[in-house]
């Protein structure tokens, strides 16, 4: 099993730990629209391996490694329970991580996610990491933002189309690369039932139909979860809605037990 090396963890807010876990490609400013929620919680938030200032691994790496990376984070921040909240590869840290350490987990929402991908999307995460090595990520920005971002969202150069433009420019190859291939073994279904936390499920309507399977599959599987869609959003569909879904991730985490 590798050992990923330590990063540094931003803490901002007071009140009940959240622990927010970003996607492929970007690092942990992707969360800049959750600020409101500073009022109400205690955010941390940190950069994956290979992204924004953490270090490239010298190796690959699984999901659990990313899962018990977090494990380790938590218990550096002295936090007993805490609330996890990840999008897409940070989605499959969170469900690997609520199911494995249930007693960690206060409440769970995961966006735009899935316990494992198609067999068409895993060729297509290897063929991404062969061109992320080859190439750079950069060249593939032009093909990422549709699938990211609605047409709308786009033309129109909305804030968060600005900040993933400029984060997968500055993306390192091997870092994406090695998050590709680990996204690629994943397969987490038999964790999903295992995982006790209230969760919120949300996805952009508008999202590839594999994820809005899953999400509906999460729905379902995981015991009580609720499922939640952002109307004309795609797989970043949090920071095309920001304010709506900052308004829904409130008002679950504000629920009472």
């Amino acid at each position: 099993m590798p050992s990923l090396a330590p990063v540094p963890v931003l803490r901002e807010g007071e009140g009940e730990p959240l622990v927010l876990l970003h996607c492929l490609g970007v690092d942990h400013h992707f969360w800049d629209f959750t600020a409101p929620l500073q009022s109400g919680f205690a955010i941390y938030r940190y950069d994956l391996p290979g992204h924004g200032t953490s270090a490239v691994p010298n190796t690959g790496y699984d999901i659990l490694d990313l899962s018990d990376q977090l494990a380790a984070i938590l218990r550096g921040q002295n936090i007993t329970r805490a609330n996890i909240a990840g999008i897409s590869l940070g989605g499959l840290i969170a469900q690997d991580f609520a199911a494995r350490h249930p007693d960690l987990v206060s409440r769970l929402i995961l966006i735009d996610t899935t316990p494992r991908y198609t067999e068409a999307l895993r060729t297509m995460w290897a063929q991404r990491a062969a061109t992320a090595r080859a190439q750079g990520v950069a060249t593939m920005i032009d093909s990422l933002l549709p699938i990211w971002f609605s047409a709308d969202a786009i033309e129109n150069d909305i804030d968060g189309v600005r900040y993933v433009r400029a984060a997968l420019a500055g993306c390192n190859g091997e870092g994406y690369a090695l998050a590709c291939e680990a996204l690629a073994r994943a397969d987490l279904r038999e964790l999903a039932p295992r995982i006790k936390a209230p969760t919120l499920v949300i996805c952009g309507d508008d999202d590839i139909p594999s994820f809005l399977d899953a999400a509906r599959w999460l729905g379902d599987t995981i015991a009580g979860a609720e499922l939640s869609w952002l109307s004309g959003a795609r797989h970043a569909s949090v920071l095309e809605k920001p304010q709506d879904a900052v308004g829904l991730m409130r008002a679950f985490l504000s629920k009472s037990p």
